[in-house]
């Protein structure tokens, strides 16, 4: 039993750690000017994988990746508008950045534009 727990422990202690490398990997990338790497970044900190979890620091991360071009990381800052992740609430601006994604050819930000602007949102 104690065999098991060490062994447990070390599993875990090993994702940790690798958790870690990842994210130093993808802070460098992000401030590098990788949108994707500001993107993942941003989905970690949304979900808490590997980090502790902020919707503050998810929408920065989320920001950056649009601001860089990144049509998955405005589509996610839509979403953060939209639900108050992080943001202020704003449904025209989540309208705005859904319309951004749509632009660079991001099929689910021009889904979500469409579902905002139905259900009224201007």
């Amino acid at each position: 039993m104690k065999k098991l727990i060490l062994l447990n422990l070390l599993l875990f202690s090993s994702a940790c750690l690798a958790d870690s490398e990842l994210v130093n990997s993808l802070n460098k990338a992000c401030d590098g000017g990788d949108g994707e790497a500001c993107r993942d970044l941003g989905y970690k900190y949304k979900n808490g994988n590997g980090v502790r979890q902020d919707y503050f620091v998810s929408a920065e991360y989320y920001k950056q990746s649009c601001d860089s071009g990144d049509a998955f990381g405005c589509n996610n800052l839509g979403y953060a508008y939209e639900n108050g992740e992080g943001v202020r609430q704003s449904y025209g601006e989540a309208l705005r950045l859904f319309g951004l994604a749509c632009d660079l050819k991001e099929q689910w930000g021009c889904d979500n534009y469409a579902r905002l602007k139905k259900s009224g949102v201007k």
